[in-house]
């Protein structure tokens, strides 16, 4: 660096922290040096988030949170979305990358979650990066579900009135409560409102701060890696792990790369294939929102089936409460169980790469009544996929509930002292 560059430099470390933020999480964090394809995702989940924060930065600039009908008798909302599709330079085309990103987010987030499953990111000492992990899911589904309503289309509209409806089902505080998040008796202008604001402002607000805390304690600990090997257990005379290299610019560099093999497959979406086959946009939300005209289907968007067949797999009353209670107890609990792997984990080892068959088998089925969860969740229900739904729920749970046993009678492998390749 020349004097005066670093003059510059001595000037902000002085009074900000740069060049040890650049060597604590970049130059000087060292990573395992066998991170393989699975830990792509992390990264591409962080692009993801940017990508939509621009892309929504632009849309607000002209969409309308407004359900009142223009002089064509459209709704001021679903008219705005249209302008911008077609008036709007590149409008079209910011919207796609937003609608796609939405579906891309929850890609990379799903697999990024099923890495820290195979490879045991939940245990000791990364419980509190796996809650806040959790954290952020929850977030993200509350910002996916009213980011939703805004087109105001007929299955924006009809599926927020499902959902909200939902929490009516709680006992004493439940109708009271869907009033107050509609801020109406039913889906209109002031729920709109509502959504377009914690959309905008408050949940990312909060998305935010827990990516910013989810890295920052990953940083601390250290990142996990497929043999579950604790590198700083093992380091040089400079206290330098044997087995970790910095992150930049080795690790910056292959991110690189999986974001340009990413960015292909999501170019290739957004251009020739933005609505998915009718799951990114539904077809139906190309029609205004008509509240006298019940669609003969509602569904939510495909990140959200697999939690929804759980809640339409609750069929029968209990202690004197509906099914309709104890399902939205059942959607809850499906999410919320993801928190507690760190404790419900008993195995000797992290990695799927040293546990037992019985660990592999119970992965491989809850994996399975994942995806069937998730299509029989754009389905219209019958008694034939109900019945199908209730088991593969049971064995949702199941994976949970029975892991602490399950996974202590497993025959594991001996962990390597050092991270290999093979």
């Amino acid at each position: 660096m020349t004097t005066k560059s670093q003059a510059v430099l001595n000037w902000i470390d002085e009074r900000f922290p740069l060049t040890s933020s650049i060597k604590g999480h970049l130059t000087e964090y060292y990573a395992p040096k066998n991170f393989n394809f699975w830990y792509f995702f992390g990264s591409l989940a962080l692009m993801v988030l940017v990508i939509q924060i621009l892309t929504g930065i632009f849309l607000v600039m002209h969409y309308k949170p407004d359900a009142s009908l223009n002089a064509a008798g459209v709704p001021v909302a679903f008219a705005s979305v249209e302008y911008i599709m077609r008036e709007v330079p590149g409008g079209w085309l910011i919207r796609y990358l937003h609608s796609t990103g939405a579906s891309a987010f929850f890609i990379v987030v799903y697999l990024h979650m099923f890495r820290g499953l195979l490879y045991g990111s939940y245990r000791k000492p990364r419980e509190l990066i796996w809650i806040f992990g959790t954290l952020i899911f929850l977030v993200l589904m509350a910002e996916a579900f009213m980011g939703y309503l805004l087109p105001w289309g007929q299955m924006s509209f009809w599926g927020a009135q499902v959902i909200v409806n939902l929490f009516s089902a709680i006992p004493v505080i439940g109708p009271d409560l869907s009033l107050v998040i509609r801020g109406d008796f039913v889906v209109s202008d002031a729920t709109l409102n509502r959504f377009f604001s914690f959309h905008v402002i408050a949940v990312p607000l909060v998305l935010i701060g827990l990516v910013a805390a989810h890295i920052i304690a990953l940083h601390e600990v250290g990142s996990n890696n497929p043999d579950g090997v604790e590198i700083k257990k093992k380091k040089d005379a400079n206290g330098i792990p044997l087995d970790g290299i910095p992150f930049h610019p080795y690790y910056t560099v292959k991110d690189i790369v999986g974001v340009v093999a990413f960015l292909f497959f999501f170019s290739a979406v957004v251009f020739f294939a933005p609505e998915g086959g009718g799951y990114f946009l539904e077809f139906n939300n190309f029609i205004p929102a008509d509240p006298l005209k019940t669609p003969p289907h509602i569904a939510p968007v495909w990140y959200f089936t697999p939690f929804y067949s759980i809640l339409r797999a609750v069929t029968y009353p209990l202690f004197g409460l509906d099914a309709k209670f104890w399902g939205v107890v059942a959607m809850g609990a499906s999410v919320v169980i993801i928190a507690f792997l760190p404790w419900l984990d008993r195995s000797p080892v992290k990695s799927i790469r040293y546990k037992g068959p019985i660990f592999k088998i119970a992965v491989a089925i809850f994996v399975v009544c994942f995806f069937i969860l998730g299509y029989l969740g754009v389905l219209p229900p019958t008694p034939g996929r109900t019945l199908v739904s209730q088991i593969c729920s049971v064995l949702y749970f199941a994976f949970f509930l029975l892991m602490p046993w399950y996974s202590k009678l497993d025959k594991c492998k001996a962990e390597p002292e050092r991270v290999n390749f093979k």
